[in-house]
């Protein structure tokens, strides 16, 4: 594993002050005599941006489709320098109307060329870009105008109206607000009657040809973004990027792309979403429409590959056959071009990830990163299949160690070697925005403590294990260690997603289920029950029926008692950003989830109890 990565520093254990033990530090191999130095034309976010309009401005950069009576037509693209054109026009615009280096700029809607657009303005006059995440409730929205200072705002047409809804107080703030498309003249009066200017995009583009100015480049340690993570609980958390740190993440990536023998192209497409579910849906689709023969040959030349993807082959030479008789379908199903995977959402199961190393006829990776490394802080390697189950190792510009959880029984200098996640490097935030004691907190001697808990090989490859955060204890005194459980007991073929539930006043463990629909409807099918999926939710021998899957998943894993679910909540309905249950990136808000299923959670526990009685 040496070639991946090379460990810098030894562990040490703590001193008689109460200092916790820490684990070795782990480099990419590619830093492994020290981070290579940065490219001096590539320092700055915008420096990227303009080299790339300025070495290929015929190229393709931006594609959308567009949409009629529901149906969406083919792909339309800009050229890197129409991109550049507009991005000069749109930041002219915003000069013109007062915004001056420094001056913040949300940006607040789904993924669209305009987003892109806006976000380069930000970088070529030295604004400071702010995400308004598109998930995010308005309360949050007006929390982080008002936080952040925000000045201008880009919005989605159809959002325009939360921005100027009552329950966003803070717009009264803004000076203006642009729409990434069109804008009803009522809601350009009521932009006025808040005292401020309200500008299509067309009129926008329009303002910055008759007012053009020259861009005002960033230097390397301005501030680049100030992105607010959403979030599992409280106030959203402005995270400030500098320029350094985005190009330098760029350079690392493109170090690590090197590496690899199947080069990216200018003909390939990066496709940015979430959540993977929309992926396995295709491929689990396509695999339950072959007949029951196809599918036994389908499961066999699974195995088939896997034995030789294990052996070291890499997937594309593994089952050439395979590849044709079994998995061109599949390869079909995600778009007939997929040439590389890359998850870095909430941790996959070893089966899901085996499985799309498998079958897509694609390179997978999986990595691990938060917004304040600005990406990527580990990465795994394709073809590699040792590294399924992990998050790879330390990133280009990035060093990892472990540091001890007593509280939990972690220790990075015991064996396995178990701790708290910490990341230093060149890719590491300045600071909370207007919270220096979260700030202190969280970056300690340089290092940055994730809250997340993972377990490190010799070889310093990195597994997600747990959440510093998610971790209570029972009344009988036993610690519960809930992410842990609920990535075990998600194996369970008849669950889609669930949540461990206990607290200190009991002894018992809950959770709330969301069935998996397919496997559920074959479930009733083979027991005689008929009605619609909520139907089948309902039913208590469907409750029995998860609960006997749970037991068999805690005897295998040899969970010890108190770590076994004694009563389910089943809801049809899987864990969505519409009631505020998870983050964007699919992270679970326990605090809203127990506010949510409390009337139910209360009702189980108190049959239980009636139970035992």
């Amino acid at each position: 594993m040496d070639k991946y990565t090379v460990q810098v520093e030894s562990g040490r254990a703590g001193s008689k002050n109460g200092e916790p033990n820490v684990g070795p530090v782990y480099r990419n191999a590619l830093a492994r005599d020290g981070f290579p130095p940065p490219d001096p034309n590539m320092t700055t976010s915008w420096q990227v941006f303009s080299t790339a309009a300025e070495k290929y401005p015929g190229n393709r950069m931006l594609g959308w489709r567009e949409f009629t009576n529901g149906k969406a037509g083919p792909y339309k693209w800009k050229t890197y320098n129409e991109i550049y054109e507009e991005v000069l026009r749109v930041g002219s615009a915003l000069q013109y109307l007062g915004a001056k280096p420094g001056s913040r700029i949300g940006i607040y809607g789904a993924n669209c060329p305009q987003w892109i657009v806006a976000m380069q303005a930000c970088n070529g006059y030295s604004l400071i870009c702010v995400p308004l995440y598109e998930y995010t409730r308005s309360g949050a929205v007006d929390y982080i105008i008002d936080h952040a200072e925000i000045d201008f705002v880009f919005v989605q047409d159809k959002k325009v109206n939360r921005i100027l809804s009552s329950d966003c107080t803070s717009a009264k703030r803004l000076k203006s607000l642009i729409s990434f498309t069109s804008m009803a003249k009522e809601e350009k009066d009521a932009a006025t009657n808040l005292g401020m200017k309200a500008y299509t995009w067309i009129e926008f583009l329009d303002m910055g040809k008759e007012f053009p100015s020259e861009p005002l480049p960033p230097q390397s340690l301005d501030i680049c973004t100030i992105m607010y993570t959403s979030g599992t609980s409280g106030h959203p958390k402005g995270v400030i990027l500098t320029h350094e740190n985005h190009a330098t993440y760029v350079q690392g990536l493109d170090l690590y792309m090197e590496q690899f023998e199947e080069k990216m192209t200018v003909d390939d497409v990066y496709l940015s979403f979430l959540p993977l579910a929309h992926i396995l849906d295709r491929i689990l689709k396509a695999v339950s429409e072959l007949l029951p023969h196809r599918r036994m040959i389908f499961n066999m030349l699974y195995k088939y590959k896997l034995s030789w993807m294990q052996s070291g082959y890499e997937q594309k030479k593994a089952s050439p056959l395979a590849d044709l008789l079994a998995f061109r379908k599949v390869k079909a199903r995600l778009g007939g071009r997929l040439r590389l995977i890359v998850s870095g959402g909430a941790p996959l199961s070893n089966d899901i990830e085996e499985f799309l190393r498998v079958t897509s006829c694609a390179l997978f990776v999986q990595g691990y990163g938060l917004t304040e490394t600005c990406g990527l802080s580990s990465v795994g390697f394709p073809d590699d299949m040792s590294l399924i189950g992990t998050v790879g190792v330390a990133s280009t510009f990035s060093e990892i160690r472990l540091e001890e959880v007593p509280e939990m029984g972690y220790d990075p200098l015991a064996t396995p070697s178990r701790g708290e996640i910490c990341v230093r490097g060149k890719t590491l935030f300045s600071g909370y925005h207007r919270n220096p004691e979260l700030t202190a907190e969280s970056i300690r001697d340089g290092w940055f403590h994730t809250g997340d808990i993972g377990e490190m090989s010799p070889d310093g490859v990195l597994k997600i294990i747990d959440r510093k955060k998610n971790i209570f204890k029972l009344s009988q005194g036993e610690y519960v260690a809930a992410e842990y459980l609920e990535k075990v007991y998600s194996f369970a073929p008849i669950i889609e997603d669930i949540w461990v539930y206990g607290d200190s006043y009991r002894s018992m463990l809950v959770a709330v289920v969301a069935p998996h629909e397919d496997n559920t409807k074959k479930w009733a099918a083979m027991n005689g029950y008929k009605g619609s999926f909520a139907d089948l939710c309902a039913l208590e021998q469907l409750k029995q029926c998860i609960l006997q899957e749970l037991k068999a998943i805690s005897d295998k894993n040899k969970l010890r008692g108190f770590e076994q679910i004694r009563g389910v909540v089943v809801d049809p309905q899987p864990f969505d950003t519409e009631r505020d249950l998870v983050t964007p990136t699919m992270k679970k808000k326990r605090a809203q989830l127990l506010k949510y299923y409390q009337a139910d959670i209360e009702k189980l526990y108190k049959n239980l109890a009636e139970g035992r009685k």
